[in-house]
């Protein structure tokens, strides 16, 4: 029997470093195996559209202040940082650096309201500067949020111009998980005085992010694996409802459930279903530690980045797998 499965593999390994084929030999060697013709295979459907910029977006006021009122609270330090953010290139600044300048103008209003600046201040303008701290304090985790979902980078990574995630392929990955979790501290930090929060690391992280669409990959790759997987569980079903199963196996049921466990497909599902759930779970600690999202973005989370919705693809995916194992289980108590 693995004299014909290994001839099978080299007739049919036109692709085989692809998940999609490692798959389609090991439904090709299973039918084989079970006296079935092979799988009409069908294609997935596609991955969902990440959502609109209006819908996954917060609206933020822009504040206003005469720069007479904001030269007035002058010994917060504000006065420059003000100018530079109404200037032609703080208007057009990327979402990315609007929120470095926000987080920098809360710590430096913060800073000056728990100090005694505001003693010396006239009674207009110590409101003007408690009302100043009070609203950028409520806006700033909607500015965040804001800045990570009008990047580029980050809904490049759900982008629908893509494909399934390639075995082996690992160009940059653990450079983007190290961006996640900067930028999770970087959400969690937002309000602590004392941590840093340098530009360039955080367009470093960014630019991690842009090397690859990696959620988009994944979410491929875990819809094409279910799918072939059901198909195959579709062949262990058939054979379980036949009456002549067991006597239609190449070898015995057991024996055939050791040989097939050993094939490639079975390798990597492993790695794909290891890696998605560290992805996504990285993903799910980064957006539970925002405010939380939009309707449009949350109905996204739940169909598609989803750890516990049986209908996401990750969760999916295991249960394909469970059914499979139970299948064959099945299978072995049956014929053995």
């Amino acid at each position: 029997m693995m004299a014909g499965l290994v001839a099978l593999l080299v007739a049919g390994c036109g692709g085989g470093e692809q998940g999609d084929a490692k798959l389609i030999e090991y439904q090709r060697a299973l039918a084989e195996a079970l006296g079935q013709p092979a799988p009409e295979r069908t294609a997935p459907p596609n991955i969902g559209a990440f959502p609109e910029r209006d819908e996954r977006l917060f609206e933020v006021a822009e504040t206003r202040e005469g720069m007479l009122n904001v030269y007035a609270l002058r010994d917060c330090h504000i006065t420059q940082l003000v100018a530079a953010r109404n200037n032609q290139l703080g208007r057009v600044a990327p979402p990315s650096q609007q929120w470095i300048y926000e987080l920098e103008l809360w710590r430096r209003l913060h800073a000056c309201w728990h100090s005694d600046v505001p003693d010396g201040l006239s009674d207009a303008n110590r409101e003007r500067l408690e009302r100043l701290t009070l609203t950028k304090t409520e806006q700033l985790p909607k500015v965040s949020w804001n800045s990570l979902f009008d990047s580029e980078e980050w809904v490049r990574s759900f982008s629908r111009a893509s494909s399934p995630l390639v075995p082996d392929d690992t160009r940059g990955i653990e450079a983007q998980f190290e961006a996640l979790s900067w930028l999770h501290q970087a959400t969690l930090n937002q309000f602590n005085p004392e941590w840093q929060h340098p530009s360039s690391t955080l367009e470093n992280h960014l630019n991690s992010l842009r090397s690859r669409p990696l959620t988009a990959e994944l979410l491929r790759a875990l819809v094409l694996a279910e799918r072939r997987l059901t198909e195959a569980n579709e062949l262990l079903a058939a054979n379980l409802r036949s009456q002549r199963g067991c006597t239609a196996l190449a070898s015995p049921a057991d024996a055939l459930s050791e040989e097939m466990a050993d094939m490639a497909a079975f390798a990597w599902l492993d790695q794909l279903e290891n890696l998605a759930s560290r992805w996504l779970e990285a993903i799910d600690d980064l957006l539970a530690s925002h405010v939380p999202p939009p309707e449009a973005v949350d109905d996204y989370r739940h169909n598609w980045l989803s750890l516990e919705n049986p209908e996401a693809p990750l969760p999916a995916l295991r249960q394909a797998r469970s059914e499979h194992r139970q299948h064959w289980q099945a299978l072995a108590r049956r014929c053995t």
